[in-house]
């Protein structure tokens, strides 16, 4: 019998970065069955995005108990998490290659279970590239979540175009989607940019649009123009920051109504006359509030900027179309193939979600063994490279010298990994982009 059915649905969350933790954990409260009652444990894999305090805390989610591990330590606690500790839902919130290690490991360390606990797995927000390679990594859990009926179709057909099973496809919504809806200018009259870690990646155009930020709050004096930033100096996100625009604005001299703010997305669209943004996730969240929301097209509409997954919004305006009083109104039949449901509905997006995690909870004899599409017939010559960078063989039991599991880090130990970190962290903000510079020359 699942352990839902006599106590309160017992969830872990495995996440590598402060994104994923936000998805990770807010999927899980919002894809329970019924008011079940939620019991969250949060795992964090160690690596350079590991959440800071301040990052997990800004997600404004209660995790039951929060812990660092390795894959390696985190297979070994799914393996004994038996009996009253075992867990009724599994989400993987990862990178790609992440959930294909995990899955291949779960899939040992649970090879003589009965019943296992259901994994789920997803994306973060806008899916605009990579969709194969993402996609086919993450099959294999139960279900995987698609944050929009256009994403719902595109993942079956990348699926069912391989020969792979998509009956897991589930169709649900961004998880973090709320708040109060728009309901007009504020005073002061509020922009907000808000940035994102990796786009665009050059400091040309980075300070381009600092300067175009900077160059509106000059020319609107009576508005607030609010830099939101993702993270704070020295912390990591989902994507490496070698440019943070608190270095680029030191060059700078902008007036008394440019600040740069950070916190909670919701908290700063509570406030917000005017979202702008580059491709952000951000832009979906403020449409879901019907905020006035613009996709940057000054440095282009291009794949590797991700704004061309706006097209068709209504959304893509210029700095000078902003400057000038323009305001675009998104198209409704866009915005409502995005999973925003800006017209109501939100709260019965993840309900397929819901059914069907019950009914895989209720399965007579429990759950079948994970089948990964990608195995060493369909992928011999990549999977291994995959599983490898997590200290896994091709067979999914650890490699030799894989970190231990079986104690806590001693105190030295914990200064070590710190130490280590923290190298790779300048090594990864400082001392690569000096390389590059000067391979340049």
């Amino acid at each position: 019998m699942p352990a839902s059915a006599t106590k309160a649905l017992r969830v872990a969350v495995l996440a590598d970065s402060d994104t994923r933790w936000k998805w990770g954990a807010l999927t899980a409260t919002r894809v329970r069955p019924g008011d079940t009652e939620i019991h969250l444990d949060g795992y964090l894999l160690r690596g350079r995005a590991t959440p800071t305090a301040r990052q997990l805390q800004e997600v404004g989610v209660r995790a039951d108990s929060l812990r660092e591990v390795t894959a390696v330590e985190f297979l070994r606690a799914m393996a004994g998490a038996r009996g009253e500790d075992s867990y009724d839902v599994l989400v993987l919130a990862l990178v790609g290659g992440g959930v294909q290690a995990m899955l291949h490991g779960l899939a040992r360390v649970w090879q003589d279970v009965a019943e296992r606990p259901v994994v789920v797995t997803g994306y973060v927000g806008v899916v605009y590239e990579k969709l194969a390679d993402g996609l086919l990594l993450r099959h294999g859990a139960d279900l995987v979540l698609a944050n929009s009926r256009q994403d719902a179709d595109r993942f079956r057909a990348v699926y069912e175009g391989v020969g792979a099973d998509a009956a897991a496809v589930t169709e649900v919504a961004l998880p973090f989607l709320g708040g109060a809806a728009y309901a007009g200018e504020h005073d002061p009259y509020t922009v907000v940019f808000a940035a994102q870690p990796s786009v665009p990646d050059s400091r040309k155009d980075r300070t381009y649009l600092l300067d175009r930020l900077i160059r509106h709050a000059r020319l609107h004096p009576e508005r607030e123009v609010l830099l939101k930033l993702r993270s704070k100096p020295g912390e990591h996100t989902t994507h490496i920051e070698e440019l943070p625009y608190q270095k680029l604005v030191q060059r700078a001299d902008p007036p008394p109504n440019f600040r740069l703010v950070y916190g909670h997305m919701g908290e700063v669209l509570d406030r917000t006359d005017l979202l702008v943004t580059v491709s952000s996730t951000a832009a979906l969240e403020s449409l879901h509030r019907r905020i006035p929301t613009v996709v940057l097209s000054d440095l282009g509409v291009r794949e590797a900027l991700g704004n061309h997954h706006f097209v068709g919004s209504g959304c893509l305006a210029s700095w000078d179309q902003l400057d000038a009083g323009h305001r675009p109104a998104p198209d409704p039949e866009w915005v409502a193939r995005q999973g925003v449901a800006a017209e109501g509905g939100y709260e019965t997006a993840f309900d397929e979600a819901r059914e069907r995690i019950a009914a895989l909870l209720a399965r007579p004899g429990g759950l079948p063994p994970l089948a990964p599409y990608y195995n060493l017939v369909t992928a011999p010559g990549y999977l291994p490279g995959i599983l490898a960078r997590h200290h896994l063989a091709p067979d999914g039991t650890p490699l030799p010298g894989a970190p231990a599991a079986d104690r806590a880090p001693g105190p030295v130990r914990q200064v070590v990994r710190r130490a280590a970190r923290g190298a790779y962290r300048h090594g990864v903000q400082r001392v690569a982009p000096v390389i590059r510079r000067m391979g340049e020359l």
